[in-house]
Parts: C-alpha cells; structure tokens; sequence
C-alpha cells in the first residue's frame, strides 16, 4: 500500500526536456490512458463510483470526471502552445469543478469523451515534430512551462488518477 494515498505512483517529478524515447513513451501513456482508466473503474457499482479513493478525497466518479476536465485544458493549452507566442493560458479551479453536478452524472459521458480527445491528442503528439515540444506557455500561477513538461505531467496525472481507482480497488477487494 502506498504510504501516501494522495500519490499511489509517487509524486510528480518535472523534467524540462525528454529524449526522443521518452517523449515517445510519455505519448503512448496519453494513448493509452482511455483503455487503462476504463478497465480500472470496469464492473464498479454506483456505490463503489461514490466512495473517496481516500479520506477527504473526490469519489472515483469525480476522479474520471476531472481526467477529462483536466485533459481538455491540456490539449487546449497545447494547442495555444502551438499556435500562439508564449500564450498566458486560463489556469481553472480544479475543485471547484469537482463540485459542479456534472461531477456527479454517469461516467460513460466522460469516458467517451476521453476517448476521443486522447485519440485526438494523441495524433497530434505523434504528428508534431521534435522541436515543436520546446515552445512555451505561461501558466498565471506556475510560470513558463514547454510542451515537454506539459506531456510529462500528462502522461503521470492519467497514471496517477488510474492508480486512484486500482489502489481503491486492491484495498477493497473490488
């Protein structure tokens, strides 16, 4: 069992810049995220959709809808990166979105959606040449990130959320 709840893969470590080899695997993680976070929250019970992956955490439900809130900003934010000079993105209170009632409606709708924003994200990744993964954006509360680092917090923050749910599972017996 983790020893920390909050981080069952560990916490973040940002990298500025990645090889060609993890970039690639950072992309497949984004690719791949659809079919790993579906088979972690297959068969659950609304019940078991409700319950906190930990004491003062969001419901595994939250947990699926904040992935695609969460992912929809990202591939905007790439996309500012990518056509824009250095864009100042829009940051949005996480929480606060967890709160709203679609943050408590049937999964399926933010699966789907995963879906097809991942396949989405995931051409244009694979599309973008080298270079592209340098260009910048401003974060108003973090400062100056690239495409680089934003594909390597990406990548985790799906694993991370996906380990929610496995590691609820595995200490339930679900």
């Amino acid at each position: 069992m983790p020893s920390d709840l909050r981080y069952p893969i560990g916490r973040l470590v940002k990298a500025p810049a990645f090889s060609v080899a993890e970039r690639t695997e950072h992309i497949a993680a984004i690719a791949d995220l659809p079919r790993a976070l579906r088979a972690a929250v297959e068969g659950l019970s609304e019940m078991q959709l409700d319950t906190p992956y930990r004491e003062g955490g969001w419901s595994l439900r939250q947990v699926v809808h904040h992935v695609a809130d969460s992912h929809m900003n990202a591939m905007i934010r790439f996309k500012w990166a990518l056509t824009e000079t250095d864009p100042m993105i829009k940051a949005y209170d996480e929480r606060a979105w967890a709160e709203l009632p679609d943050a408590r409606s049937a999964i399926d709708v933010s699966l789907r959606l995963i879906d097809a924003l991942h396949e989405r994200w995931a051409g244009l990744l694979r599309a973008l040449p080298p270079v592209a993964f340098s260009r910048p954006y401003q974060h108003p509360a973090t400062g100056a990130h690239t495409l680089d680092m934003a594909l390597g917090v990406y990548a985790w923050h799906g694993r991370h959320h996906t380990a929610h749910v496995t590691e609820l599972r595995r200490q339930k017996g679900w």
